[in-house]
């Protein structure tokens, strides 16, 4: 990039944000990260995920964080169990010794490793941005809610599904996938709640009854299993029932009605919660979402292709997304060359799988026969999948590097 010290703004401190800063800083140019939490750990993070070798770990690898990765990841994390609502194991997976195509770590854990690693000052913490405004030639203006204001060269949103950056580019907003969710913990699972770890093991559990319900849980680290009792219902649907969700027994009788035909075994997973019942509903802007060039602004993560949760795509895409832009602002002449580089390749590759995970929800929630055939998904072929397009993806970058040196030699 031959602009000298362009101020560029990276507008929230998630994952994305922070490995995008990272790289950019990697190759000698600073940007500043606003966010609106107060710290990098003021507020509970969610649960644990899983980083692709096809996508989060290549993102990782160019940030030269992998061995920072690998030193909180839990490659027993990949295990999988799927059940029926009367506890018959459907399908299970064990991880082979070695396998990490897609290694287990804590949010938390994630952000605050990224947060150490990029410089000290980088993120301006208390920065919730209430509006920006074009002012010329890419320019924007930015006004935070604590009434600091910034100007920026070039304006990258990274704030996830209620992006303030997004309307720059797009009218596009996010819509209900029509699933309620019920955040639960187990904390000290294997002392305090055995029957929950006999059920979760080492990874993830995947309950469904074929009717519109379900429960997701995962092993988190230091003792812990997070995950969400699920079913179909509109956003309102505790309101509507005049439900008070800090009434823990209420929500608890409510879930053993509306789960009654559930195995006695799965029950725990309904009523055994350590804490207060957090309700999440998810939401998935249009898939594939593009939008036309606009000077000095682009988006990177939720911000750009906010998805349903299956196949854990997103937050795997947001890390690739913010590694791919940091690179074309290094290596194309100016901003305007690497905004459209960058959007040309995130526009199909994130489309497909928001498609494809959107879709996966849908029919995981869908109402079925209780004797239509379960076909979960072969996950050892989908972690072969990972590292085969992750090979092919390093190989086509390098043909595309050296290439680019071919043409500027001559």
């Amino acid at each position: 990039m031959t602009t000298a010290n362009p101020r560029i703004a990276i507008i929230g401190g998630g994952p994305a944000g922070l490995l995008c800063a990272r790289i950019l800083q990697n190759h000698g140019i600073e940007p500043t990260v606003y966010d609106a939490d107060e710290s990098v750990d003021s507020r509970d993070p969610g649960g644990t995920l899983d980083l692709h070798a096809d996508s989060g770990q290549i993102a990782l690898e160019d940030a030269g964080l992998m061995d920072a990765f690998m030193a909180f990841a839990r490659l027993e994390g990949q295990a999988k169990s799927r059940r029926d609502h009367h506890g018959t194991v459907l399908a299970a997976f064990v991880p082979d010794d070695g396998d990490a195509a897609a290694p287990e770590i804590d949010r938390g854990q994630l952000r605050a490793m990224l947060h150490s690693n990029v410089r000290p000052g980088t993120v301006r913490w208390g920065h919730k941005l209430v509006q920006a405004t074009p002012i010329d030639r890419g320019v924007h203006r930015l006004e935070f809610a604590n009434g600091a204001t910034a100007e920026a060269d070039l304006l990258i949103g990274a704030d996830g599904a209620w992006s303030k950056v997004r309307p720059l580019l797009t009218d596009a907003v996010p819509r209900y996938l029509g699933v309620a969710f019920l955040d639960v913990r187990f904390d000290d699972v294997d002392a305090r709640h055995p029957e929950v770890a006999a059920l979760v093991g080492n990874g993830h559990l995947f309950a469904t009854d074929g009717d519109g319900r379900a429960v997701i849980v995962q092993r988190n680290s230091s003792g812990v299993v997070r995950g969400y009792v699920a079913f179909r219902a509109q956003p309102d649907w505790h309101v509507r029932a005049g439900l008070d969700l800090a009434d823990r027994a209420a929500v608890r009788a409510f879930l053993l009605r509306e789960f009654g035909g559930w195995s006695a075994d799965l029950r725990p997973l309904l009523t055994d919660n350590d804490g207060d019942y957090v309700p999440r509903s998810f939401w998935a802007l249009p898939a594939p979402l593009t939008w036309g060039r606009v000077p000095g602004v682009t988006l990177i993560g939720d911000a750009a292709h906010l998805m349903a949760p299956f196949g854990g795509h997103g937050a795997n895409l947001a890390l690739l997304d913010g590694a791919e832009l940091a690179h074309a602002l290094h290596e194309e002449a100016t901003v305007e060359e690497a905004l459209a580089r960058y959007e040309a390749t995130m526009f199909p590759r994130s489309g497909e799988f928001a498609a494809g995970a959107n879709a996966g929800l849908e029919r995981f929630f869908a109402t079925t026969p209780q004797d239509a055939p379960h076909l979960p998904p072969d996950h050892a072929q989908e972690h072969r999948n990972y590292q085969a397009r992750a090979a092919e993806y390093r190989r086509r970058r390098a043909e595309e590097r050296a290439e680019g040196r071919t043409a500027r030699r001559g």
